[in-house]
């Protein structure tokens, strides 16, 4: 009886030793997942707000036709050919500098004077038709993540003077 106990002994350790590279290697791979799970969903935020970025360029511009027409202009008075930036707190555009946006927690605004820097410029590209009846306008909106790895989001539209 006594030399079975023997001969049983290293087992034990052995079982241990088995059972807990098991645990381990469970626990890196599941601290993995989540790592890249984190990693994974600021891509997806960042370009969530990039797209909603991009179409506020867009909406800038037809604010500024909305108000021409108001205000008893031409629809497409102050648009130009060219690249620019604007912010919706002052409606107008400005040549295009590559200035990054500035964030305001406190009321949620993306602008160009807010506290808070960002990785985010937008810039807003018109193009006027010859005969004026027709403007094509493209917003795009670039960020650079932690890792260094540059994305962008274009959006287009084209506003017709329909009046």
């Amino acid at each position: 009886m006594r030399d079975r106990f023997r001969n049983d002994s290293g087992y034990i350790l052995i079982e241990s030793i088995i059972a807990i590279t098991i645990v381990v290697v469970g626990l890196l791979g599941i601290f993995s997942l989540l790592s890249r799970s984190l990693s994974l969903n600021r891509v997806v935020s960042d370009r969530f707000v990039a797209a909603y970025i991009a179409a506020e360029g867009i909406e800038i511009v037809k604010n500024m036709i909305d108000n021409n027409i108001l205000a008893g202009k031409p629809w497409n008075a102050g648009l130009a050919t060219g690249t620019y930036e604007a912010d919706d707190s002052d409606m107008a555009l400005r040549a295009d500098g590559h200035t990054l946006l500035r964030f305001d927690s406190g009321t949620g605004a993306y602008g160009y004077s807010e506290p808070v820097l960002t990785a985010i410029r937008r810039a807003i590209t018109i193009d006027v038709s010859p005969d004026g009846q027709e403007i094509a306008v493209g917003s795009r909106a670039s960020w650079t993540t932690r890792g260094g790895g540059k994305f962008d989001i274009y959006l287009e539209e084209h506003l017709f003077n329909w009046r």
